[in-house]
């Protein structure tokens, strides 16, 4: 219900204005105008404790006093008496509340105070739902609801836009109006006690009216819900950020390079990639990218034609889209024919269009027409410059009657100002994106064709990495723990190591020395050269006080370098324990060296770093972050937005490329351990040097969370991203005795997926899909494979034939966003139909709809599909006819019948 109730909020049928207020600058007048005179068509109550009548309005003195329960509360009091206005309102009923009150813990603790009895107030009435406080409303223009005090009404449009900062609002608002932009929802969310971007992704995520989310964000509040909800609309609905506060000073007081190198704003940035959001630079583009994704459909591809009346605005167009890695479409032979015979002999004959200045709006409709049927041409960013030849706006009308005609994205720039003014205004209002310089219509474009191209490479299908690892794990719990209990929270470079080892990462092989003979004894063993390194837990970055001597030839060598080495350190770190030295065996011949490395954000949990590792790791910040957990895909993104993939992937002069493979899987096995041990704070694998084919760990530095590691935990706390849950997997034998495993779909199955589905009868395609299915492009796949396993769950059953492995059937439970419910649907493949295999199947998800705590589990299945409905029945779910053709099973899982939830419902109401 809690997520229902949203719905009071942008939909409501009735509202009431608590602090409406006849007084000409307050804020309670400003609501009670836009409410009551903007042509919202519910009722609408005003609440005032002193007047009888409000701008000749009958008012009420309290909520209680109401002729109805309304849908909504505007909440518009000085802030020491909101607290008591929630409680009426929690027991009068209203479960939709907004407050526009300030005065909260953006004053200190006395407001922090205020807020605190507001969150236990909404906790104690289910269901109510809390926009604010301190925020300027919300708009639902397709409704005419104005609940905002902002002056001004923006059109009904596509796109929902969501803000931290009132401030903002307002400037976009006086933007968007005389610009003839558009918005599903305007919506201003404040301090966001309750009401947060995750919830507001959701509800405008299943909005119908909502074609893409534009968000300023200035913090995020629950990491893990906003990375569920972005990730599962994503794929379907841009979603554009601009975040503030880029530069922070928390990365200064880091224990290890990873923790210096991870600051907030690029954890940031990877989280938002990771959920498929486009993130914007600037105000500016919030603006840009608000406009086009109102007016236009997203690009399908990179390449863009330039076509304007002046060569040098097309150059710098141009410059603008390479710079920012773009690409110029390559006009096909025809077109440049067709393009030959419509346009002057002077004409550019290539892409950028130059049309030249005496272009008539005959020659800009032609020319546009032209390249917009070009199979090579993904979309086009017009410009015009006012040199006298053609009307401004006839040149506008002629890009306006073309762009109705293709379904390929058109962008312009009408540069100038009062020469220009006219047709810009006709542009926008026919839904054509205008700017004042082409490089911002070229930044524009790009952006909606990054959120195209992010996704396609965020769910690129994964490849399998070869070999299962099964790590011995459970020993380095209880060395974390001793280490803790004896309050250490560095561990031993031997120690780091042994998770190394543990997850299938090979380490250089280390010893420890504590005294000047152990040392040689050591080296003797391991034999020369070897590397010699200073022992103390108190020194975390050997080299800064000359710790490290590299090359050691010689037992006299390492007498000699051994003392220098002491005396170095215990000059430069007077205070450290020094225990003793580590020996390990000198690689030569290093390739590359890199760095891998896991740091625990306060906000998103753990993330992974890679870059390009060694003594220069921090001057050089040749690093990218991600989030795990990591499949090959992910670990290959990763690797690609660092300065050193190229030369990885190429080699460099007399230095071979790397195996790519190689580095994927050590990277997936290291996300694997970052998932295992929420215990680890910060990790350092620097340097992971590449060598001959082969990634060695030289040194490792892990620290410990010692809250974590002394107390019982939930296992995936510090991960945003829920990993794949091994738990739910099981086996089983069939009646006929072959083995099926029953387990958690994987990206990594959109193949045996394809082929299940390949082999399906047309019958089965009807009662699983409900219509027939030709065709399953790679989009639709993705969203079957490719799925969060905090809202949805997908069980496969697996068998092995031939040595070939196949996915038989699937169950799938799709759960409501902060609900109780989930609904299921299954397929079993012909072949394996009466085995029981669907049985299993339902029954094992309905153990883990228990295990997520959910109370009802439903479906709809066709009145035809008689042997499901004879399954559903043994599993004891209610069946309720819906329609000649659909039947509702039901299965509450807490034990109480359909009637009595029923029953309860209508009491509750």
């Amino acid at each position: 219900m809690s997520f229902e109730n949203l719905r009071k909020i942008f939909d409501p049928s009735s509202i009431a204005i608590v602090g409406a207020s006849e007084d000409a600058n307050s804020i309670g007048r400003t609501l009670t105008t836009n409410l009551t005179q903007t042509g919202f068509a519910g009722a609408v109550y005003l609440v005032n404790l002193r007047r009888p009548k409000v701008l000749g309005l009958d008012t009420f003195p309290n909520v209680s006093k109401l002729p109805k329960t309304p849908d909504l509360a505007v909440i518009a009091t000085p802030a020491a008496t909101v607290p008591g206005i929630v409680d009426e309102c929690g027991q009068a009923g209203i479960r939709g509340l907004i407050i526009v009150s300030a005065g909260f813990k953006e004053i200190g603790s006395k407001g922090l105070e205020l807020e605190k009895q507001i969150t236990s107030l909404r906790q104690k009435y289910d269901g109510m739902r809390i926009v604010g406080p301190n925020c300027l409303g919300v708009m639902r223009p397709s409704v005419n609801l104005n609940a905002t005090f902002a002056r001004k009404m923006v059109r009904s449009g596509k796109v929902a836009f969501v803000s931290q900062s009132g401030a903002l609002c307002s400037s976009i608002l006086d933007w968007a109006v005389p610009n003839n932009v558009g918005f599903s929802a305007f919506v201003s969310i404040g301090s966001m006690i309750d009401v947060d971007f995750g919830d507001l992704i959701d509800y405008f995520g299943e909005d119908p009216q909502t074609r893409s989310i534009v968000m300023y964000i200035e913090s995020i509040t629950d990491a893990r819900e906003f990375m569920s909800a972005a990730r599962g609309f994503a794929r379907t609905k841009p979603i554009i950020v601009v975040k503030s506060g880029r530069f922070t000073e928390s990365a200064k007081a880091a224990a290890s390079h990873t923790g210096a190198l991870a600051g907030e704003d690029a954890i940031y940035d990877a989280a938002l990639r990771r959920a498929g959001i486009v993130r914007v630079d600037e105000i500016e583009d919030l603006f840009s990218c608000s406009e086009t994704l109102a007016m236009q459909p997203v690009p399908k591809g990179p390449n863009l034609v330039i076509l304007g009346n002046a060569g040098g605005p097309n150059v710098m167009a141009t410059d603008a889209l390479i710079s920012r890695g773009g690409t110029l479409a390559a006009l096909r032979q025809e077109s440049l024919e067709a393009l030959n015979k419509i346009l002057p002999p002077f004409w550019s004959r290539s892409n950028p269009v130059d049309i030249l200045g005496d272009a008539s709006a005959d020659r800009y409709r032609g020319a546009l027409e032209i390249c917009l049927t070009d199979d090579n041409v993904h979309g086009a960013v017009v410009v015009y410059t006012p040199q006298g030849a053609s009307d401004p706006a006839e040149a506008a009308q002629a890009v306006i009657n073309v762009s109705a005609k293709t379904g390929k994205p058109v962008l312009t720039s009408w540069m100038g100002e009062e020469d220009v003014a006219d047709a810009r205004r006709l542009l926008r209002k026919n839904n054509i994106p205008t700017f004042t310089t082409p490089e911002q219509a070229i930044k524009a474009y790009l952006y909606m064709y990054q959120y195209r191209r992010n996704l396609e490479l965020l769910y690129e299908t994964p490849e399998e990495l070869p070999g299962e690892h099964s790590p011995i794990k459970h020993h380095l719990k209880v060395l974390v723990r001793r280490a803790a209990s004896e309050g250490r929270v560095i561990l031993t470079e031997e120690e780091s190591k042994r998770f190394l080892t543990s997850y299938g990462i090979p380490v250089a092989e280390t010893r420890g020395a504590f005294t000047i003979e152990e040392a040689v004894a050591t080296a003797s063993a391991i034999g020369y050269p070897v590397v010699m390194k200073i022992l103390s837990p108190q020194i975390t970055h050997k080299t800064d006080v000359s710790g490290v001597a590299l090359d050691i030839m010689s037992d006299d060598d390492l007498r000699d370098r051994y003392n220098k080495m002491m005396d170095n350190v215990r000059r430069l770190a007077p205070e450290a324990k020094i225990l003793g030295v580590t020996i390990q065996k000198m690689v030569r011949n290093v390739d590359y060296e890199l760095i891998m490395g896991c740091k625990k954000d306060r906000l998103f949990g753990s993330v992974i770093l890679f870059g390009s590792g060694g003594v220069g790791v921090e001057v050089f910040a040749d690093r990218a972050i991600g989030l795990p957990p990591l499949n090959q895909v992910l670990a290959r993104r990763l690797m690609e937005r660092t300065r050193i993939y190229k030369v990885l992937k190429e080699g460099f002069r007399n230095k071979k490329p790397a195996d790519m493979p190689l580095l994927e899987g050590t990277l997936v096995k290291f996300s694997e351990m970052i998932v295992d041990f929420p215990e680890i704070r910060e990790l350092d694998v620097n340097p992971l040097v590449y060598s001959e084919n082969e990634v060695i760990a030289l040194d490792a530095r892990v620290i410990i969370d010692k809250e974590v590691a002394l107390s019982k935990y939930d296992p995936h706390g510090h991960l945003v991203i829920s990993p794949y849950p091994v738990k739910y997997v099981t086996g089983y034998v069939t009646e006929d005795g072959r083995t099926v495993v029953l387990r958690p779909i994987r990206p990594e199955d959109e193949t045996l997926w394809l082929e299940m589905f390949e082999n399906f009868s047309e019958q089965t395609i009807m009662n699983r899909f409900f219509y027939l299915i030709r065709d399953t492009p790679h989009e639709t796949r993705v969203r079957y494979c490719n799925i969060d396993y905090d809202r949805e769950m997908a069980i496969v059953g697996e068998v092995v034939e031939a040595g070939r492995k196949k996915i038989v059937g699937v169950v799938r439970l799709v759960i409501e966003p902060r609900s109780k419910k989930g609904e299921f649907a299954v397929v079993v493949a012909d072949l394996w139909q009466g085995l029981g295999i669907g049985s299993k199947m339902v029954d094992h998800i309905i153990g883990i709809a228990e295990d997520k705590g959910l109370e009802v589990v439903e479906g709809v299945v066709l009145a035809r599909n008689t042997r499901m409905l004879e399954l559903c029945r043994k599993m004891g779910f209610q069946l309720e006819k819906k329609s000649t053709e659909e039947v509702k099973v039901t299965l509450n899982l807490t034990g109480k019948s359909q009637t009595d939830e029923d029953r309860a419902e209508q009491e509750n109401s």
